[in-house]
């Protein structure tokens, strides 16, 4: 079988598909990921073939000429996706208007670049299935031109497919439809090509956001950060209880920075009976007057590997952090970054394993609750249950080959 996976120029994403890309390639199909030129060498890093298609845009860029749109997604969901977080604003107007903002500021911008190459590869090289990010609707044109099954593979709640329901639901006979006319421009509309065939989802499903009509089928997270090597300092296991501090790369190099100031975090932490690895940007690091004694600043470490030896970790509720902190039974002091961030956060404090930080001041009171409250360490052991009862990716392919299959 075949198989295009394909997303726009955003590694984060990127790494959330290439383990069942290989899961695929190692069960002995054939798969390729495509992409903007630019973007091949990240592909060709996680050791899977490329197919370089359109031309190098960038999207952030963009938003930068529009910075209503760029606050709007610093400070959670944009118009219309919302909705799926705060079903109360799910009215007619505002679903309607934000879906014609999204695709004229978000959806067109990632996609156009790269529509007509990729339908030109798939007419080529014919595909049984294809494999696309949420947003990359790119995918979902080229398999229905060429007759190939489709999927979106979710790297979080299912903003996009609840949002597509709450506006099915209002819609009726009412003609207006944004994403429906965009979309239609190029090849005949039909449902699956705002939501694929199928969607594979890696959320864990106590978390899950889902669509009541749409085909999910679950799929246990795989951790992939690109290349890495561990350190000699974590091979000694901790003599204190070791708590991570990760806010991720978004803040710094798409926004303004982080959520919280981050001297005041390790100001508020200091003294406390903690070992603190702070993976920081050396840019970042610079900008400290000062470092406490109970505190490791590094540049990057393999998640993976550091993990497993924490007691804690506070985070930013990104996809590949949670989804890798959820597998170990970790409690979690959240952060809430941009986007989809706050949702998520919502659910993971609501679930128990987790607690959310808005400010500085609450940071040790906040973590020490985590470190001993039995409560939280039974509500991280629940949700790494509830991971592991999810496939692998290797467990989940004869699945994808009857679904592609029929």
């Amino acid at each position: 079988m075949r198989v295009l996976f394909t997303c726009y120029a955003e590694k984060t994403h990127f790494m959330a598909m290439a383990p069942l890309a290989w899961a695929l390639r190692t069960a002995g199909h054939e798969v390729v990921f495509a992409g903007q030129p630019r973007f091949a060498k990240v592909i060709n890093q996680a050791g899977l073939t490329a197919v370089p298609v359109g031309s190098d845009r960038e999207p952030w860029r963009a938003m930068s000429w529009r910075p209503e749109t760029r606050a709007a997604i610093r400070n959670g969901l944009p118009e219309p996706y919302d909705v799926a977080d705060a079903p109360e604003r799910a009215t007619w107007d505002h679903l309607v208007n934000g879906y014609a903002k999204a695709v004229a500021g978000w959806h067109r911008v990632i996609n156009v670049p790269l529509i007509p190459e990729l339908v030109e590869f798939a007419r080529h090289w014919r595909p049984a299935l294809v494999i696309w990010e949420p947003t990359t609707y790119a995918g979902a044109v080229a398999a229905k031109t060429v007759g190939a099954a489709h999927a979106r593979i979710l790297f979080g709640p299912d903003v996009s497919g609840v949002t597509r329901e709450h506006f099915l639901r209002l819609k009726g006979e009412r003609g207006e439809d944004p994403l429906a006319e965009w979309l239609g421009s190029y090849i005949e509309f039909t449902e699956d090509l705002a939501t694929g065939h199928f969607t594979i989802d890696q959320f864990p499903p106590s978390l899950a956001m889902r669509a009541g009509n749409l085909h999910y089928v679950a799929m246990r997270y795989t951790p992939y950060g690109g290349p890495a090597v561990v350190p000699d300092w974590l091979r000694t296991p901790p003599r204190r209880p070791r708590v991570a501090l990760t806010l991720g790369l978004v803040a710094t190099e798409r926004f303004d920075g982080y959520a919280l100031d981050l001297q005041d975090v390790l100001t508020a932490l200091d003294g406390l009976h903690i070992e603190l690895v702070a993976t920081l940007p050396e840019h970042e690091q610079r900008k400290l007057a000062h470092v406490p004694a109970n505190t490791r600043l590094v540049p990057y470490v393999p998640l993976q590997a550091l993990v497993p030896t924490l007691s804690a970790i506070i985070h930013h509720a990104g996809f590949g952090t949670l989804a890798t902190t959820a597998q170990h039974s970790i409690p979690q002091l959240v952060v809430p970054g941009d986007t989809d961030g706050p949702a998520v956060a919502g659910r993971l404090t609501r679930q128990g394993c987790a607690l959310s930080l808005q400010s500085a001041d609450a940071v040790r009171h906040r973590l020490t609750r985590l470190l001993t409250d039995p409560f939280h360490q039974h509500r991280a052991r629940a949700l790494a249950t509830d991971v592991h009862s999810m496939p692998t990716a290797n467990e989940l392919v004869p699945h994808l080959e009857q679904l592609a299959a029929h």
